[in-house]
């Protein structure tokens, strides 16, 4: 099967799910706004998120190919972890809470990184951060309703294993697509062409 035939069934699946997609895009907006409005400069786990995420990643002296290598094997972790739970019904309590996690996070390091880093901060956030954990969120929500439209029907057969890993491929795929624009951005907007090597 051709891979654009592929992803394109894979989104039509997901898509067959529209309230599941729904409620978990609301659960997602919902935990990002506690997260910007608890979280905040007063959480010292945002705190430590933020200076991780610009010690690891926007200012490290790593090579920005390690820094993509980790992040791309981080996200293709996550999704498989998704996509797994799909497997039995009583699985799949472990995406939302996945998603929820994620976005109360994201909010309040949102929330940290306007409160404390101010100016460079923000540009951080728009120019990397957001897109970024967006664009990978979005592709775990397909995850996610790839593994709801598969729970109520999954057999423990070589043909449902052999799907559920195209489906993980295709996942891969657009993942590590993502953290390769974002290892674009590193070297466009933070790190030195030195620091490829």
């Amino acid at each position: 099967m051709h891979p654009l035939v592929f992803a394109r069934e894979a989104l039509s699946r997901a898509w067959g799910r529209k309230r599941t997609l729904i409620a978990f895009a609301a659960l997602f907006l919902i935990c990002t706004i506690v997260g910007i409005t608890v979280g905040g400069a007063a959480s010292a786990c945002h705190l430590q998120l933020c200076a991780r995420y610009l010690r690891d990643v926007c200012y490290t002296q790593k090579s920005v190919f390690v820094v993509f290598l980790g992040r791309a094997a981080g996200c293709c972790l996550m999704a498989a972890f998704v996509l797994f739970a799909g497997i039995h019904v009583a699985g799949l309590v472990f995406p939302p809470l996945l998603l929820a996690f994620r976005a109360y996070t994201f909010g309040g390091c949102i929330a940290v990184f306007f409160s404390v880093y101010k100016f460079a901060g923000a540009l951080i956030v728009f120019t990397l951060y957001l897109p970024v954990h967006l664009l990978v969120d979005a592709a775990l929500l397909w995850a996610t309703a790839l593994s709801y439209a598969r729970a109520p029907s999954f057999c423990f057969c070589r043909s449902d294993f052999f799907a559920l890993l195209r489906d993980l491929a295709l996942l891969a795929a657009v993942l590590v697509l993502i953290c390769l624009a974002e290892l674009l951005l590193l070297v466009v907007i933070v790190h030195p062409i030195g620091n490829l090597m």
